[in-house]
């Protein structure tokens, strides 16, 4: 089976956005336009294609990134088209392929942002018309930086009442990026916005037909021609800047044609030096066809992104660099995107193909893991529909059903010409919970639903506590664990109940110490004797525990040294200070006796506890707390109240940096004071800052903190 569309006619995009600006109507929209759907579904209604999972639909909300192909020919072409016969000429020689990623907007489910922006080559960014930057879109546009993801933005919502798209577009230039040009002016606005002007061809249009499918060009009104040609002027000089000989053109009084400003604003927001703003209204059915285009047109194919971003990785048995090109010629490079599990048919490994061909029933290596796989069936996404397919084709969006050990960002490649990707890094989770089954019947179905979870999601954590026998949860939020728990009840039907989480602390020693351990005990016929001699010391930080063996001369036979090391590895989980596990600690065994009849492994283990628990109470135990690196993202505005708060929980800033138009605040913060913090930040920020946390090392308690930690009211 050959390739179909060739790579330069291909689109892999994501449409980012803040909670609520619409992203999953755009989304329905588009899929009804490209004839992926014949019927469109409403979030208000809980009938939205993209959204399918329960608690998506019941909260109108967008949980996990739904994958989707479809196809679109620019209506520049097609609105000229006069027969049947023209309209196939032109789709066959403009119809571009588009794998569309539906992301969320919430910032629990950072994860799925991240991990979706990894393998895109362009975003559409969608604003809402009213309130315009949103402080989630902040925060997917940093996300989307970090990766330098070409976009172009959305203003939706443009019928709403108080849209605005002068003020929305200032948003965008004052919080976001200086770069963002409008392409397009409304017409009207609120209940009057009727069409939009294209300021590049200096044409209006407007959309009619029940759902707005047809395109039709109208004058553009008198009261809009001044403005219109003034910002068409100025898109212009802007576009210009970007092309020397364009530049000169224009200053030499000359015209410069659409299709060369066109190319310009191409190469320019393929390059993130400008980024085209269009508007409309989704929900009812304007504007989102010519946004379509606007993704054909600026917005990368995979040999453009390569250009800028080539394909690099890593030979795993040399370390020497490897460069791939988009090309179904080269070996097979792909990376794992996310993992899913499907009601249907199990597990779903959804991946991108940067380079080669992917085909069903060949043997892949997964190089991250170094062990090879069998692919037994390949399967396009539409949303929650699969369709079977025999191969996969560099650029390729898709999914494998039922890969054993694959998890996101490992790298799939050709067994023979093995290669490792730059995996995806995620923030660690900043909120724990403690989880118990209500039943025994629970207990083991939550085990499988904890597993299945943490394997679709990376910022899904789980622990034990062997010692209570505790299961702690972790997550990005609130949000994020409820409705983690929410989808074991539904999905796994585990009942369980969650309660509150609680700080990991460790011990260790401060100086040197020698300590003696003497079990003894004679009950009549065969006793019990150990006896262990042994000196502490204080290792670095993260050295962990290391056992020396001085004994020399057969003072205790060999067959006892083993039980003295794991006496003193079980007394160290217990700790002294306040039965906290001890950490970075160097155990010598340098002396001791046994008894010919009365020895044991059993009685030796006894001792070493002892010894280790004398020695530990003489060399200074103290308790140690799991320091967080945190850093926080607001506006400046907020930035007197952000590093009083982080003071106040005896954190140490380490640096102030400005980022855009925000300010980053990087510190070392205790984690027992970090709880709540994601509301607590919201409220103070407005709900404009974010976070992310994790784990930097331990420290030690001050000392009337630790008296609260012993009490137990910390």
């Amino acid at each position: 089976m050959a390739r179909s569309y060739p790579l330069k006619k291909y689109r892999n995009i994501g449409i980012i956005a803040h909670i609520d600006a619409g992203k999953t109507t755009v989304s329905e929209r588009v899929l009804f336009y490209t004839g992926i759907s014949h019927k469109i579904g409403e979030v208000h209604e809980g009938a939205a294609i993209m959204d399918w999972m329960e608690q998506e639909r019941e909260r109108g909300i967008t949980i996990t990134s739904a994958a989707t192909t479809c196809f679109w020919t620019p209506i520049r072409h097609t609105r000229l088209a006069q027969t049947d016969d023209d309209r196939m000429k032109l789709k066959g020689e403009y119809e571009h392929r588009i794998n569309i990623i539906d992301t969320p907007g919430h910032v629990d489910f950072t994860a799925e942002v991240e991990r979706s922006l990894r393998v895109l080559d362009g975003g559409v960014t969608v604003f809402d018309g009213v309130a315009g930057v949103e402080p989630q879109s902040e925060t997917v546009w940093h996300q989307a930086d970090k990766y330098a993801v070409p976009r172009i933005c959305f203003i939706n919502k443009m019928d709403r009442m108080g849209a605005s798209f002068e003020k929305s577009f200032a948003s965008i230039l004052e919080r976001l990026t200086p770069y963002a040009v409008a392409v397009q002016l409304p017409i009207g606005a609120e209940e009057n916005f009727t069409g939009v002007i294209d300021l590049l061809e200096l044409k209006a249009f407007s959309f009619e037909g029940d759902h707005g499918e047809k395109v039709v060009e109208i004058e553009i009104p008198a009261d809009l021609k001044d403005q219109a040609q003034k910002m068409h002027s100025e898109l212009v000089e802007k576009i210009v800047e970007h092309n020397e000989a364009l530049m000169n053109k224009y200053l030499g009084g000359e015209t410069v044609s659409v299709d060369e400003l066109r190319a310009t604003l191409r190469v320019a927001t393929i390059a993130n030096k400008l980024i085209p703003v269009f508007c409309g209204s989704a929900l009812h059915n304007k504007g989102v066809q010519l946004m379509l285009d606007g993704v054909i047109d600026y917005l990368p194919s995979p040999l453009d992104i390569n250009e800028s971003k080539p394909i690099k990785g890593t030979n795993p048995a040399t370390g020497e660099e490897i460069v791939r090109q988009p090309d179904d010629a080269q070996p097979l490079t792909a990376v794992a995107f996310k993992i899913a599990t499907d009601p249907f048919v199990g597990n779903l490994t959804y991946f991108r193909v940067y380079s080669g061909v992917i085909k069903k029933g060949s043997y892949i290596l997964n190089a991250t893991k170094n062990n090879q796989e069998r692919i037994g069936r390949i399967v396009r996404m539409h949303a929650n529909h699969r369709e079977d397919v025999d191969e996969m084709y560099a650029g390729d969006l898709g999914a494998i059903v039922g890969l054993k050990n694959t998890t996101t960002g490992d790298t799939l490649c050709n067994p023979e010409s093995p290669i490792i990707l730059e995996s995806i890094t995620f923030p660690e989770p900043v909120i724990n919970l403690r989880i118990e089954p209500k039943t025994k019947n629970d207990q083991e179905k939550l085990g499988l639903a904890l597993k299945r979870l943490s394997d679709e999601d990376p910022t899904f954590r789980v622990t034990g506590n062997a010692d209570t026998g505790e299961t702690i949860i972790w997550g990005m939020g609130e949000l994020h664990l409820e409705i983690l728990v929410d989808r074991m009840k539904r999905e796994f039907n585990v009942e369980a109940n969650v309660g509150r989480p609680q700080v990991s602390y460790k011990e260790t020693i401060r100086k040197d110490a020698d300590g003696e351990g003497k079990y003894i005990r004679q009950s009549g016929g065969k006793g019990q004797y150990g006896h262990a001699k042994i000196k502490v010391h204080p290792l670095e930080k993260g050295k962990g525990f290391v056992f020396v063996n001085q004994i020399k001369g057969g003072v205790i036979p060999q067959e006892f040294i083993n039980p003295i090391e794991k006496g003193i590895k079980e007394a160290m989980e217990k700790g002294i200070v306040a039965g906290y596990p001890m950490t970075d600690c160097e155990v010598t065994l340098y002396d001791g006796s046994y008894h010919e009849v009365d020895s044991s492994e059993a009685a030796f283990k006894i001792a070493g506890s002892m010894a280790f628990q004398s020695a530990a109470k003489a060399a200074n135990p103290v308790l140690l707390e799991p320091i967080m690196k945190v850093q926080v993202i607001a506006p400046q505005d907020y930035l007197g109240d952000v590093t009083g708060d982080i003071s106040s929980k005896r954190g140490r800033i380490e640096s102030l940096d400005d980022r855009g138009m925000m300010k980053v605040v990087d510190s070392f913060v205790p984690l027992s004071e970090m709880f709540g913090y994601a509301t607590k930040l919201r409220s103070m920020t407005q709900g404009r800052g974010s976070f992310t946390m994790e784990f930097a090392h331990y420290e030690e308690v001050p000392k009337n903190i630790e008296q609260q930690i012993i009490e137990g009211k910390k």
